[in-house]
């Protein structure tokens, strides 16, 4: 048994027995502690901060007494002057070991931390990105040692961090000897771990020791939008988040408009390219000047995105995502640099591209199965990334089956009448009193509804313009709700409805839901165009998850998980009246956010997730709706709303919906007489 003291770290219960006047940072690095440390133990960082425990400890059989570790020294009380120290923290490289001692490690001074995303119901995530900063103390020249700087410094990252293979690139060249000169042969560098195919790389150099961070960008590439969320590498923190619209719109809303004019059109492809890749550095230099930092420190970059949206940001033709079978170029992760997209970020940047599932399901699904794990869920999950294209994922810890189902845009206001994208406003609330047919509801940018006092001065800035995604879903769904609109998705007239809210409109009818006339704003109603592009769209949806369900042999799930930034204000309630998700009890429709981008950010933040994403993707069954027979009945069925032969029992329990019907092309009177029946 070891004569010398024994040091226990927590939490990771790693243990070891070391000679007096070991420093507790070189305890930890030969015991595998996860304590972190950029100058090396020079006491420079204070990253490696711990707290000593003192008393009994019968749990690991060891006393720790005073005197354990050695005494308060000047560098802890400089820091502590400088910045500030916890009272009971030490520097783990400025105390060492006198006698039997428990350490516990901060998350804050593990490496591989943990931090929770800003929303709640994601996973923590591992901090182990792909970058690190090292400070080194480096050789000076000497005229019988003629080897170069770099090779030097090289030697040095090799000698002090054990970093071997090491290289560089010419814009380091430049940097290197004024930031050797000025920072006395000590410098901070930034390297790139590198992975299985690529070696450690020097990204960047500070003369002295560099108290700052790097960062990295977690994008999610879509149709209609693009955001970009920027992370700081060391704390996982996201210190900005920007968005704006995908500049390809204007060749095509939907991605096979897009496809249609790269085949239509000599070089569209490279002119949607073009627009992509401009429209994102604009975004990175408004979200790098909202954050207030250089756009040089941006030092890694992980994207997720549809197939199509895939191969216009790569520079490759979709033409053959626009016919069957829907081959990718490539389906495999890519690993590249900032340079050769044209991205205006740090030169040498690495940009890490998720794996794609199949020809119409993109890396944003595999960032959503990343995100939300339904690969090791015990129950039943449907999860559905709601967008232009929507990515459905089904399955459990057994399997998980995935398809993409063509919405279109009308859920993000797009085809609608009065519809806009969601901005002040747009009216994204909406409640229809099934007695007297009014209406109510809120725009973006109050949280006053319209038939509440303060109404007009809480809106007076923004007006009433329009109505966005959410409050068509809601509309619609209001008025199936209070018999407006009957199972076919045909409006009643006046008459039939007893509301004179419903005008004619052409040989329709249409839902008058704001007259702005009076005051020269715009009057908006709920057409019945409108109502069919709901349909539409949400039937492609329903299909493409009863299709799964097919597959899988079942008739229900357990839960549905709401994804995307679109999905985040979908009321479930709502989207189970129009049948766009199969029947759940309502407690069991949850929201997940961007889980897209939350996927971006695992991979960003933990190198680790991208080999596990990688794995998982590889697992996942591809289906593909386009020549599945049984796509166009479900599509045919859930075109009614909720739906012509599914029963909804669990909306049942909710609600009754009316039983009217307004076609008064024969088979009922056009009364609009209301009998019970099964929603």
């Amino acid at each position: 048994m070891s004569s010398d003291p024994l040091v226990l770290f927590t939490p990771s219960g790693k243990r070891g027995h070391f000679p007096v006047g070991t420093p507790i940072l070189t305890a930890a690095r030969q015991l595998g502690v996860d304590l972190d440390s950029v100058c090396g133990g020079r006491g420079i960082c204070s990253k490696c901060q711990i707290t000593p425990s003192y008393g009994e400890f019968p749990k690991h059989g060891v006393t720790v007494r005073d005197g354990a570790l050695s005494e308060w020294n000047a560098v802890e009380q400089r820091y502590k002057d400088k910045r500030g120290l916890i009272d009971g923290r030490r520097l783990g490289c400025q105390a060492t070991v006198q006698g039997d001692v428990v350490i516990d490690v901060p998350p804050e001074s593990q490496v591989h931390r943990q931090v929770v995303r800003k929303r709640a119901e994601a996973r923590k995530i591992t901090m182990n990105p792909s970058t690190r900063l090292f400070y080194v103390e480096v050789e000076e020249p000497d005229m019988h040692k003629p080897t170069g700087d770099m090779e030097r410094l090289i030697a040095a990252l090799a000698e002090q961090w054990e970093l071997t293979g090491v290289q560089t690139d010419l814009h380091i060249l430049h940097q290197l000897q004024p930031a050797l000169r000025k920072g006395g042969w000590k410098v901070t560098v930034a390297v790139h771990l590198g992975d299985a195919s690529h070696p450690p790389k020097i990204m960047h150099i500070w003369p002295g020791y560099y108290d700052g961070t790097v960062y990295g960008l977690a994008v999610d590439l879509g149709s209609t939008t693009i955001a970009a969320h920027l992370c700081d590498l060391h704390s996982g923190e996201v210190v900005a988040s920007s968005g704006i619209m995908n500049p390809q719109i204007r060749f095509g809303e939907d991605l096979m408009s897009r496809v249609s004019y790269s085949m239509m059109n000599k070089g569209g492809d490279l002119e949607m390219t073009r627009a992509v890749r401009e429209g994102m550095n604009a975004l990175f230099t408004q979200i790098a000047t909202e954050a207030g930092i250089d756009k040089a420190l941006i030092v890694d970059a992980v994207f997720v995105c549809n197939p199509v949206m895939h191969h216009l940001f790569l520079g490759i033709d979709p033409f053959e995502l626009g016919q069957a079978p829907f081959a990718l170029a490539t389906s495999d992760s890519l690993s590249l640099r900032a340079w050769e997209l044209e991205l205006n970020i740090h030169p040498a940047a690495r940009v890490y591209i998720l794996p794609c599932i199949a020809g119409h399901v993109g890396a944003d699904a595999a960032a959503v199965a990343l995100s939300e794990a339904p690969d090791k869920s015990e129950d039943l999950v449907l999860v559905v990334d709601v967008g232009t294209n929507a990515e459905i994922l089904l399955g459990n810890k057994n399997k998980v089956l995935a398809c993409s189902s063509p919405t279109g845009p009308a859920f993000e206001g797009a085809q609608i009448s009065s519809g806009q994208r969601a901005a002040p406003g747009a009216i994204e609330r909406v409640e229809i009193d099934p007695v007297t047919k009014e209406p109510r509801f809120r725009v973006i940018g109050s949280e006053i509804w319209s038939d509440q006092e303060g109404f007009g001065e809480a809106i007076a800035t923004t007006g009433i313009t329009g109505i966005c995604g959410s409050g068509i879903i809601e509309v619609v769904a209001e008025m199936r709700m209070a018999g407006i609109l009957d199972a076919s998705g045909l409006i009643g007239s006046a008459e039939q409805t007893g509301s004179p809210r419903c005008i004619q409109d052409g040989r329709t009818n249409a839902y008058l839901l704001w007259d702005g006339s009076a005051d020269g704003g715009p009057t908006i109603t709920v057409t019945n165009p409108d109502v069919r592009a709901i349909q539409m769209a949400k039937a492609a949806l329903y299909s493409g998850a009863r299709l799964l369900m097919d597959k899988l042999n079942v008739d229900k799930v357990d839960r549905v998980v709401l994804a995307g930034a679109f999905g985040a204000h979908i009321s479930a309630k709502h989207a189970m009246v129009l049948g766009m998700i199969p029947d759940c009890p309502l407690d069991k429709v949850t929201s997940a956010g961007n889980a897209a981008g939350t996927g971006a950010r695992i991979a960003l933040l933990n190198t680790d997730a991208r080999t596990e994403i990688e794995a998982t993707v590889r697992a996942i069954e591809k289906v593909e709706t386009a020549v599945e027979r049984r796509f166009q009945e479900h599509f045919v069925n859930a075109s009614a709303i909720p739906n012509s032969v599914e029963p909804f029992p669990e909306l049942a329990k909710v609600l009754t919906l009316p039983d009217v019907s307004f076609n008064t092309g024969g088979g009922d009177d056009g009364s609009g007489r209301r009998r019970r029946r099964r929603a």
